[in-house]
């Protein structure tokens, strides 16, 4: 599994904390191999299978290191980043429900709820749009938004910046990553960044069957043909028509489509970030990896389980001026206007969407709560 599952490796940081007043002993418990005399820190090798390709962009003032990525870490389950120092990035993005916290809306700091469902943060090295409706064009700015917004961590980052240099733990570790212990706002956003960048899933069963290494059920092989297949009555040829938008080993597009859940919108989506009229109603096609642990589902968490998604798409597409061509007309029946999949059908997709769980990711010791450890030490 080491030749193609390529789950980048950080030696072991979590391996002392007894002289944080010492520099070099610092850094000889944590594992680090970067020293404060050293001028640059460590690159961190970005491992991944080859079928996901290398069409990423990093930005050329933020390069991934070793030292970057585990102040990443600590920072994302870091609670002084809130107001009354009450929440994590971790509370809204669990490691075990694949960075969702299985909730329709998320409780920010001041207790109320936010306006869309928590995503998933699996393989966003690939994503070049960042939220349900696109507004951020990459992760060290996407950062800035839940950290600061009233109704999410709620702290304005001056404050963040202030608590954590107070701290006896995190100058040594900033200066270790970005070459000055002065603390900054711009910093930690890019730690933030560099650590969710390694935040790859690629060992679920479906990756296992595509390298050669694990042979499907038959009730998965349907499901997945199903999945893939787009319909076509005519040729006797039975589809979900998945493929359109969640197509391609990583299940996403970089995409923002009309689904069809309304015809009259509570939520405008993309339109409100473009201003554009044929943008309303439309929001971001998200990746379906860990897809069985990351109900509830659509951006307002509307469903609450797998089939009444699939119930949606079968049955019950909504009308606007906005809807995605790819849903209008498509049917399993010649001259149908809905998909007409049959229950046996649902439940081999289904059975499929299960091949997309990655117990590797949502166990990974390197996406795990560092805290845990240097407390216990």
């Amino acid at each position: 599994m080491k030749r193609w599952f390529k789950q980048a490796k950080f030696e072991k940081h979590q391996s002392g904390w007894l002289f944080i007043g010492l520099v070099a002993s610092f850094f000889l418990f944590c594992g680090l191999t970067q020293s404060f005399e050293n001028d640059k820190p460590t690159p961190y090798t970005l491992r991944y299978p080859a079928n996901f390709g290398a069409r990423y962009t990093i930005p050329a003032d933020n390069p991934t290191t070793k030292e970057g990525v585990y102040l990443g870490r600590l920072l994302f389950y870091e609670k002084k980043l809130s107001a009354g120092n009450s929440i994590s990035c971790e509370s809204c993005h669990l490691q075990k429900l694949a960075f969702t916290d299985g909730k329709a809306l998320s409780a920010g700091a001041d207790g109320s709820l936010t306006t869309r469902s928590s995503m998933s943060l699996a393989n966003l090295l690939w994503v070049r749009n960042f939220f349900w409706d696109g507004r951020s064009p990459n992760l060290e700015q996407q950062a800035a938004f839940p950290l600061t917004n009233v109704h999410e961590m709620g702290q304005p980052l001056e404050e963040s910046v202030a608590k954590l240099r107070q701290t006896a733990l995190y100058p040594p570790l900033f200066k270790a990553a970005f070459g000055s212990d002065i603390v900054t706002s711009d910093h930690i956003l890019k730690a933030l960044a560099q650590f969710e960048r390694t935040l790859i899933s690629a060992d679920s069963k479906y990756d296992r069957y595509l390298a050669g290494i694990y042979q499907p059920t038959a009730q998965e092989i349907r499901g997945m043909e199903l999945f893939q297949n787009a319909p076509n009555p005519q040729k006797q040829i039975r589809g979900a028509n998945c493929e359109h938008c969640h197509g391609g080993v990583k299940t996403f597009k970089e995409l923002f489509h009309n689904n069809g859940l309304d015809s009259i919108f509570n939520d405008n989506g993309r339109e409100n970030f473009t201003n554009q009229p044929e943008d309303k109603g439309r929001f971001r096609v998200p990746t379906l990896r860990n897809i069985m642990l990351t109900a509830p589902y659509m951006h307002d968490g509307r469903f609450q389980h797998i089939e009444q998604v699939l119930d949606h798409y079968n049955e019950h597409i909504r009308e606007s001026e906005t809807l995605s061509s790819f849903l209008k007309d498509v049917s399993n029946e010649i001259n149908g206007k809905k998909l007409m999949l049959t229950q046996n059908e649902k439940t081999d997709i289904i059975s499929f969407l299960s091949m997309l769980t990655d117990s590797t990711f949502i166990t990974n010791p390197e996406f795990s709560n560092p805290h845990l450890t240097l407390k216990s030490q």
